[in-house]
C-alpha cells in the first residue's frame, strides 16, 4: 500500500515545492497569509532526509521530524491533481507506519484553525485534537494520535 512511498532526492526538491504551493495556494485567501509550509526550506528538509514522496512525478509528499517520543508530521501535501484518490490516506498509513519501525509511540500534527477540511480528515482517521494555540500570526489545531490504536487501512 505504501509501496511506493520513498525517500525524496535532491532532484525532487523542485516538484516538492510544485506540489506543496499547489495544495496550499488556495488557503491565502481564506487565512489570509501565506500557509507555513509553502514557506518552508524544501531544499534543506530533503537534504535532512525529512521528505518522503509518492508519485512519478510527485504528486504527493510528508514531511517527517523524528523526536524523541513522536514523529512529527511537519507537512503533508497532495496535488490537487491527484486528490480523492486515496493518496492522503496512503500517506498517512505511511507516517504511522514509519512511526512504529521508529518504535515512536505516536505521531502529532497541527494545521490552521481556518484549514477545516484538514481536521475533519484527521479525525477521521484517529487523531484526537490536543489544543488550539495561535503562534504568531497562526492560529494552530495541535493533534496526536497514539499508535496503540490499529493503523489506516
Amino acid at each position: 500500500m505504501t509501496d511506493d512511498i520513498r525517500p525524496a532526492e535532491s532532484s525532487d526538491v523542485p516538484r516538492v515545492k510544485a506540489v506543496t504551493d499547489a495544495a496550499y495556494h488556495h488557503y491565502i485567501e481564506r487565512i489570509g497569509l501565506v500557509p507555513a509550509p509553502m514557506e518552508a526550506d524544501h531544499a534543506a528538509d530533503v537534504a535532512a532526509g525529512r521528505v518522503f514522496v509518492a508519485g512519478d512525478p510527485v504528486v504527493g509528499l510528508v514531511v517527517l521530524r523524528t523526536e524523541a517520543d513522536h514523529l512529527y508530521l511537519d507537512n503533508i501535501a497532495v496535488h490537487p491533481g491527484a486528490q480523492g484518490t486515496g493518496l492522503g490516506r496512503r500517506l498517512l498509513a505511511f507516517v504511522e507506519s514509519r512511526a512504529r519501525a521508529l518504535g515512536l509511540p505516536e505521531v502529532r500534527l497541527l494545521t490552521n484553525a481556518m484549514m477545516w477540511e484538514n481536521q475533519k480528515m484527521y479525525e477521521r482517521y484517529g487523531y484526537q485534537l490536543v489544543e488550539r494555540r495561535v503562534d504568531g500570526p497562526y492560529d494552530r489545531m495541535h493533534y496526536r494520535k497514539r499508535l496503540n490504536s490499529p493503523p489506516i487501512e
